[in-house]
């Protein structure tokens, strides 16, 4: 459950209260090959809105390629303190020093999102997401937003870091605006819910825009994802939704690398289906991107 107010990034950008307003997202942009190749044909095709870049990943100077032959597309960081896959891995960009908790003994980021949260010291997470931020700008990409992968990096041991590396620099955090039941509707305490409820108020008076609701494509399933898609927007409410897929070209490489592959090339599919703008167009629903949402982002306090 969201906030009930009208969201006020929606109405700076001229949409009214019951508009239902969606940036479609694609993450993990630069995580391998077929990442890379599979967001060019979204945002070619005019279909994907924004995607993330995994900065510690082997296909990242890929990805900022790809913002120089498509100086429109809407690219922001991926922010990531893990490395999930098993013979598939990458490290942080800022050390291999063991002791600054974030990383396993194979001298990689942690598999899982709760070891990063148990183990990772605050403080070199923070040089670590700061270290991501600025790769990406020193490789040329016009970053317009951050978002942590897999949730790992929203932690509240970690989210003040995440709104350094991008605040300062004019920089949208996406970050839902969720009230103390919302936040503990997605797994927090009574103590962290009612702070991240804070900080979210906190933030939107301060003028950092911020979405009213998260949802995400199925990655454990593959097939025709167009009915999905239509089902999801269907029945989203009014508000700002960011709206996830992971969309990349079924290659040997993506196939050895992730299990859900095939949810992978299924969000891709749909996205470049020919019945892709009939969908949308049937749904009511509105779009736009982290880069208009960053012209709304007045200077932090």
């Amino acid at each position: 459950m969201t906030t009930a107010s009208f969201n006020p990034a929606l109405a700076a950008l001229g949409f009214s209260p019951g508009d239902r307003v969606v940036i479609f997202h694609a993450d993990d942009l630069g995580m391998c090959e077929a990442t890379v190749s599979g967001c060019a044909d979204l945002f070619r095709a005019g279909t994907l809105g924004s995607a993330s870049v995994m900065t510690p990943c082997a296909w990242a100077p890929a990805a900022a390629d790809l913002a120089r032959d498509l100086p429109g597309a809407d690219l922001g960081v991926h922010l990531t303190l893990n490395s999930e896959w098993r013979a598939y891995r990458w490290a942080p960009v800022s050390t291999r020093d063991p002791g600054s908790g974030l990383i396993d003994p194979q001298g990689f980021m942690h598999a899982s999102v709760e070891a990063v949260q148990a183990q990772a010291d605050p403080a070199a997470a923070r040089t670590e997401l700061d270290a991501q931020v600025s790769r990406a700008l020193d490789w040329g990409i016009e970053v317009s937003h951050v978002d942590a992968h897999m949730g790992a990096a929203a932690h509240p041991k970690f989210l003040q870091a995440c709104l350094d590396a991008a605040l300062p620099r004019g920089i949208v955090p996406m970050l839902p605006r969720l009230d103390e039941a919302g936040w503990r509707s997605h797994g927090l305490g009574e103590a962290e819910a009612a702070q991240m409820a804070a900080l979210t108020r906190a933030l939107a008076a301060r003028g950092v825009p911020l979405v009213d609701h998260l949802v995400m494509l199925p990655l454990h399933v593959g097939g025709d994802h167009l009915p999905l898609i239509e089902e999801i927007l269907a029945g989203l409410p009014a508000g700002l939704t960011h709206f996830i897929l992971h969309p990349a070209r079924d290659t040997p490489e993506l196939r050895a690398i992730c299990g859900d592959w095939a949810g992978r090339v299924a969000n891709h599919a749909a996205f470049l289906s020919p019945d892709f703008p009939a969908v949308l167009a049937r749904s009511g629903v509105k779009t736009t991107t982290y880069r208009a949402l960053q012209r709304t982002l007045r200077e932090p306090a």
